[in-house]
Parts: structure tokens; sequence; C-alpha cells
């Protein structure tokens, strides 16, 4: 068997034993670091409104700000009917420079290992990465460990993923979601 081959079984069997979650499956409960580094549990946000899982995978970039920006514009609705949480690989500081730039009115959690990404089945790349951007006119860099895909989820009241979205486009991800919560199928 040539290489190739062996890294494509290698990826199929690495991709299977994680396993992706699917509707109707219980929601990893999981905490993380949120953009002010205090802890943000999912337990604790139960029971209420649905919420909206988005990972992405760099703060700052050109489709996670449009996207993140989509959901801001969204909530600033006098009742919004879900609550959001964005997730990437980012260090706890880079997400205070993206909330604080885009004037983000939602959480944002830091996966640097990329381990609640996972729990969800979502493609990690791990090795650091790492970009300058200006934020209140000053240079700053932004580094991260990993790398997530873009996936969205919706977690019920009671803990159940009941929506998942493998191919998000950035643009496109809270259209996708207001259509699937106006008429869940």
């Amino acid at each position: 068997m040539n290489k190739f081959m062996i890294g494509i079984i290698g990826s199929i069997a690495c991709a299977l034993s994680v396993g992706a979650l699917e509707k109707g499956a219980a929601a990893p409960v999981f905490s993380a670091k949120n953009q002010d580094g205090k802890e943000w549990n999912l337990k604790d946000h139960l029971g209420g409104k649905p919420i909206v899982v988005y990972f992405y995978p760099a703060a700052m970039t050109g489709g996670c700000t449009k996207q993140a920006c989509a959901y801001r514009d969204h909530l600033k609705g006098a009742n919004p009917d879900f609550t959001v949480i964005g997730i990437s690989g980012d260090a706890v500081q880079n997400l205070k420079w993206f909330q604080t730039s885009e004037n983000l009115n939602f959480p944002l959690l830091s996966d640097p290992e990329g381990a609640i990404a996972e729990s969800f089945g979502v493609p990690v790349k791990r090795g650091e990465k790492m970009i300058e951007r200006k934020v209140g006119g000053e240079t700053v860099s932004l580094k991260r460990s990993a790398t997530t895909s873009r996936w969205t989820f919706i977690i019920d009241p009671a803990g159940k993923i009941v929506y998942k979205a493998e191919q998000v486009k950035a643009t496109a991800d809270l259209a996708d979601v207001l259509k699937f919560l106006k008429s869940p199928e």
C-alpha cells in the first residue's frame, strides 16, 4: 500500500473514532474561558432559549468577522430568539480584541487545544498560527494553537442537538439558523 492510501485510511479512521455528533444526540457538556477570562459553562445556560454554538477558524479574519457581525446585528433585536456562543482556538486575549473591535454582544470562548470542537466532532488542525491586526490604532499579534472548521450547532433547552451544519458559509450561517428555527425539520 502506498503512503497516500495509508494517509487516507488513517484520516478516515481518525474521523470515525472521533464521531461527529448527530441531531438528537446529547450535546457535550463543556466549559471554557470567555473573552474576559471568566469560565462559561454550558450547563448554566440550558433550560432557556436554544443555544447556537458556532465554531469558527480564527478571530479577526474576513469570513469569521462577517459571521460574528451578522449574529451581533441580529442579537440587537428587542427579543432575540436564541443565545449565541462563538468558539475558536484563539487565546482569550485575541477574543477580547475581537469582541472590542467589532462590538460583539455575545460570548466568545477559547478552545486552544480544540478539545471542545473535537467533542462535537468538528475537525481541528493543530499548529501555532499568528496574524497581526490593528486594534484601537495599535498593531497586535493574535496567536492560536488550533484551527477548527466552520460548523454550527443548535442545542435545545434540554441539551439535545437539534441542528447541525458542517458546510457553513460565513455569510449565510445566520440565515440558515433562522430558517431552521422558524420551521425545524
